[in-house]
C-alpha cells in the first residue's frame, strides 16, 4: 500500500500518475541490457581465482590452457607490464588480476578468452598456480591488532581531497587503515553541561547487493582504441579511469551503456571491464565477460561496521554533545571506501541538536571481501548506532524515545552543522506522521508486542556533482533527451522525460531518451546518491527551457511578435486567439532541410570552504519509520505485523516512481534488519552462492506495509523536487529494534535480528535493562 501527505505548498506535475516509461519494455522482456547484448565474433571470458585469503603468487603456469582448442587469448599479470593495473577510488590499490599476491578468497588470478564458457572453464582446470601461503586477518578486531599482518606493508599511492570547515582527511593513518574521516564541532567544553554520559557500542552487519543483472562487459579493443558496453552507473568516470589503466587518451575510450538490471552502489568503478579489454587486445576480438551470481557475491558489498558512540546529556534529556568512533570493514582493497567513511564520519550524528560533535571513521582493511558503495552510503550503519543509542538514553532515563527525538530534533531551517545547507523538511512532522499512521501513542500494551519510530538523514545529490544535459527538437516536434544518467530500475529518466514534457507542452511519447553514449552524451559524474531529479534534472530543465526559448523567438520573428506574447503546446505557437503550426514556420525558414532546435543544460553547487565537505549538499533526504513487532520470548521469533515508512520528495514527479523507490529501500533495508546478511567464518564465505544467501520473499513482507510520500515543498530540485530512493533504507532496523525493546526490555545493538541475538538480548535485560547511569560513563 501507498499513501502521501501534502503539505501546502506544494504543487502538480502533470503526468505525474502516468505508468513509467519502461514498464510495458521491461515486464515484456523487451528492454535491453548490457546482458542481452551480443556481437558477432564475440569470444566467452572467465575467470581463474584464488582459493587463499592471503597469499604469494610464486608461479603461475598457463601453457596448457593456451593450448587447448578454442583458447583465443590468456590473462596474468605478465599481461600487464605496459598498464597501470591498479584502480580505486581515492587510493589506487586493487590490480584487475594478481600481480604479487593475493588478498583474500575470490581475488582474480587468470583470465581466459575462447569461443564458449565451456572451453574457457575446461583451459581454466589446466592453470596451475603455485602460492606460499601468508597470515590473513578477517576482522577489524584482528586488522588493528598489534603486530597484525599488514595487507599492504607498502602504502599504496593515494589523495586526500579538499575539505572544508572542521572536516579532515588522512590516508594510512595506522596500518590496514587506508582512509580516515574526521569531523568536529563546537567547543569542547560543552561536555561540562552534560549530566550523564553514555557510552554504548553497535555493530552492522554486512549484505550484497543482489542486482539481478550480474556484472556484465563487452569490450572491443586494440592499443589505440577502447569500445565498450558495460552495466555501470557512471559512465564517465569508468572511461576517465580506463583511460588511466590502459595509458590511453579519454577520446580513444568510448563506454556505452543500455538498460541497468540494479545496481544499489555497486555497479561504480572497474568491474568486468579491465579483464575484457585486456582478454580483447590481445585476442584479437571481441570479448564478452559475464560474471555468475557467486563471482558477484565475491566482488563487492556493503561494509560491516563496529561503532563506539559516546553521548553526554542532561537529566531533562537535552542532547549536549557526541563522540563517535565508526570502524567499517573494507575487505581486501579500498575500492568506494574513503567515499564511504566521508559519509558515514560525517551523518554519525544524525538530524539532532548538539553543542559539540567529534567524529572519526576508519576504512579497516582485512582479508575478505571488498567494500563499497551500498544505498544510504554510509548513512545506514550510522543510523542504525545513533537510533539505537538515543532509545538506549531513553530506556535509562524512564522517557518516551518518540518525545526525546522530538524535544531534540532540529527544524525546518536549521542547519545540520555549520557551514551546511540547512534542512529542507520538518522533521518532527515527518516522525509524528509515522507515529500516528502505526497508532504509537494510542498503542494497548499486549505482552510480547510493541511499537518503535526511527528516522533516518543524509546530505544528498552528491558532494560538487556536475550535471549536463541537452535537449534538441526536430522540425516536426520530435524530442531528444541526452544525459548520461543510467535507468537501473529507479524510473529517473522517465522522471526526466516528464521535465522535459512539462516545459515544451508536449506528450511523453514524442521524447526519446537517448541511449547513454561518452562519445555523444554529456558527461555526468554518475548515477549515485539519488541526484537524478534534484541535479541532473536541474540541467535538463534548463536544456528544455533555453529550447523553448529558442522556439518562440524564431516563431517571434516569423510573426513579428514578442516572444512573451506566445506560448507553445503540441508544436504550435498560440499568439493570442490564434494557434500557429510551427512546422510551416520552419519549412518556409529552412525549406526541404528543415532544422532542429538544440540547446545545453548544466548544474552544479557552488563550492565553500564553510562547508565541511567544500560543497554544501543539494537537498536532504530524510527517511521515517515506524514497526509493530511480535516477539516469541521462548524462541526470539519476531514477526514484524506493521512497517510504515515515509520520505520528502519536496514535490513528486511520478508517483509511481517515487512509490518503487520507497518501498524498494525499505524492503531491503527489512531484509537486512531481519536475516539477510554475507556470514564468514573467518575468511570463508560460508553463503556466496544464491541459494544460501537469504533475501526478503513477498511471505516476508508485514501484514500491514505502507509508504507515505509526503510533498512539503521545500526541495531545491526542479520545481521543488528532492531525491528519493535511499531515505526510507535507514530507519526501518532501528525502529524494529524500538519495537523489540518496547515488547520486551531487550535492546538490539547488532543486526541481523535473528532469534538467536534476540534470545540473547532478552537473557541479557533480565527482567529490565539498567535505567541510569552516572556522570563519569555508563557503557
Amino acid at each position: 500500500m501507498s499513501g502521501h501527505a501534502k503539505g501546502d505548498s506544494a504543487g502538480n506535475i502533470a503526468g505525474r500518475n502516468t505508468p513509467r516509461l519502461d514498464s510495458v519494455a521491461k515486464v515484456s522482456g523487451r528492454a535491453g541490457y548490457t546482458y542481452d547484448r551480443r556481437i558477432p565474433g564475440m569470444l566467452c571470458a572467465k575467470v581463474l581465482r584464488s582459493p587463499h585469503a592471503s597469499a604469494k603468487v610464486v608461479r603461475i603456469d598457463v601453457e596448457a590452457a593456451r593450448a587447448v582448442e578454442g583458447v583465443a587469448a590468456v590473462l596474468t599479470r605478465d599481461d600487464l607490464d605496459v598498464l597501470d593495473p591498479v584502480y580505486g577510488s581515492f587510493v589506487k590499490d586493487q590490480p584487475f588480476v594478481a600481480t604479487d599476491q593475493v588478498r583474500y578468497i575470490g581475488d582474480p588470478v587468470v583470465a581466459v578468452a575462447a569461443v564458449d564458457e565451456r572451453t574457457a572453464i575446461a583451459a581454466l582446470e589446466l592453470v596451475r598456480v603455485e602460492y606460499e601461503p601468508l597470515p590473513a586477518v578477517t576482522t577489524i578486531k584482528e586488522a588493528l591488532a598489534d603486530g597484525a599482518p599488514e595487507l599492504f606493508p607498502e602504502a599504496p599511492r593515494g589523495i586526500v581531497p579538499d575539505y572544508g570547515a572542521g572536516a579532515s582527511g588522512a590516508l594510512r593513518p595506522v596500518p590496514n587503515v587506508p582512509y580516515e574521516f574526521r569531523y568536529q564541532t563546537g567547543p569542547e567544553t560543552a561536555w561540562d553541561d552534560a549530566d550523564l554520559v553514555f557510552t554504548d557500542e553497535f555493530t552492522f552487519s554486512r549484505m550484497n547487493h543482489m542486482h539481478l543483472e550480474p556484472f556484465v562487459s563487452i569490450a572491443i579493443a586494440d592499443e589505440h582504441q577502447i569500445e565498450v558496453w558495460s552495466a555501470t552507473q557512471s559512465p564517465f568516470p569508468l572511461r576517465r579511469e580506463l583511460a588511466r589503466m590502459f595509458r590511453l587518451p579519454e577520446n580513444a575510450v568510448r563506454v556505452h551503456v543500455d538498460t541497468l538490471g540494479g545496481g544499489f552502489g555497486a555497479k561504480h568503478g572497474p568491474r568486468c571491464e579491465p579483464i575484457a579489454i585486456r582478454l580483447s587486445q590481445l585476442a584479437g576480438r571481441p570479448v564478452r565477460y559475464c560474471m555468475t551470481m557467486e563471482e558477484c557475491l565475491r566482488t563487492i558489498s556493503q561494509h560491516s561496521a563496529v561503532m563506539r558512540l559516546t553521548t553526554g546529556v542532561r537529566t531533562d534529556g537535552t542532547f549536549v554533545a557526541r563522540t563517535s568512533e565508526v570502524l567499517l570493514n573494507a575487505g581486501a582493497y579500498a575500492d568506494a571506501s574513503p567515499l564511504v567513511v566521508e559519509k558515514a564520519g560525517y551523518r554519525v550524528p544524525g538530524p539532532y541538536k548538539w553543542q559539540r560533535i567529534e567524529s572519526k571513521c576508519w576504512a579497516v582493511a582485512t582479508n575478505t571481501v571488498p567494500a563499497g558503495a551500498f544505498r544510504g552510503f554510509g548513512g545506514t550503519q550510522t543510523t542504525w548506532a545513533s537510533e539505537r543509542q538515543i532509545d538506549l538514553i531513553a530506556q535509562r532515563l524512564g522517557v518516551d524515545p518518540l518525545e526525546l527525538r522530538l524535544r531534540n530534533i532540529k527544524s525546518l531551517g536549521d542547519e545540520f552543522v555549520p557551514g551546511e545547507t540547512p534542512f529542507d523538511a520538518d522533521l518532527s512532522a515527518g516522525l509524528e506522521l509515522v507515529a500516528e499512521a502505526i497508532g504509537y501513542r494510542d498503542r494497548t500494551r499486549v505482552p510480547g508486542r510493541g511499537m518503535g519510530v526511527a528516522i533516518g538523514m543524509k546530505d544528498g545529490g552528491g558532494v560538487n556533482k556536475p550535471a549536463r544535459a541537452r535537449v534538441r527538437v526536430a522540425t516536426s516536434g520530435d524530442v531528444y533527451l541526452e544525459s548520461a544518467l543510467v535507468e537501473m530500475g529507479q524510473g529517473s529518466q522517465s522522471a526526466l522525460v516528464q521535465l522535459v514534457a512539462d516545459t515544451l507542452g508536449c506528450p511523453l511519447d514524442r521524447i526519446r531518451y537517448v541511449a547513454v553514449d561518452t562519445d555523444h552524451s554529456p558527461f555526468d559524474q554518475g548515477t549515485n546518491a539519488s541526484s537524478g531529479i534534484a541535479v541532473m534534472g536541474k540541467a535538463v530543465l534548463e536544456a528544455a527551457t533555453r529550447v523553448r526559448a529558442q522556439v518562440l523567438e524564431f516563431a517571434a520573428d516569423a510573426l513579428g511578435a514578442d516572444p512573451a506574447e506566445l506560448s507553445l503546446h503540441g508544436w504550435t505557437v498560440t499568439h493570442g486567439d490564434t494557434a500557429h503550426p510551427v512546422l510551416p514556420m520552419i519549412m518556409r525558414e529552412f525549406g526541404g532541410t528543415g532544422f532542429e532546435f538544440s540547446a545545453d543544460g548544466y548544474y552544479k553547487p557552488t563550492l565553500t570552504h564553510a562547508a565541511p565537505l567544500e560543497a554544501p549538499c543539494v537537498f536532504w533526504e530524510g527517511g521515517w519509520a515506524a514497526a509493530e513487532v511480535d516477539v516469541d520470548v521462548e524462541t526470539g521469533k519476531v514477526t514484524v505485523l506493521q512497517l510504515i515508512v515515509s520520505s520528502d520528495a519536496g514535490q513528486v514527479v511520478n508517483a509511481r516512481g517515487a512509490r518503487g523507490q520507497e518501498e524498494g529501500a525499505a524492503i531491503q533495508a527489512l531484509g537486512q534488519a531481519m536475516f539477510e546478511e554475507l556470514r564468514f567464518d573467518g575468511p570463508d564465505l560460508l553463503n556466496g552462492e544464491a541459494l544460501g544467501y537469504r533475501v526478503p520473499l513477498a511471505e516476508d513482507l508485514p501484514a500491514v506495509f505502507r509508504a507515505i510520500t509526503q510533498e512539503q515543498g521545500h526541495g531545491r530540485g526542479p520545481l521543488r523536487t528532492k531525491g528519493l530512493g535511499e531515505g526510507t533504507m535507514l530507519p526501518v532496523a532501528p525502529a524494529i529494534a524500538a519495537a523489540i525493546a518496547d515488547a520486551t526490555g531487550a535492546q538490539m545493538t547488532g543486526l541481523p535480528m535473528s532469534p538467536e541475538r534476540v534470545l540473547d538480548a532478552i537473557d541479557a535485560a533480565g527482567p529490565r535493562l539498567n535505567t541510569r547511569g552516572d556522570k563519569a560513563s555508563v557503557a
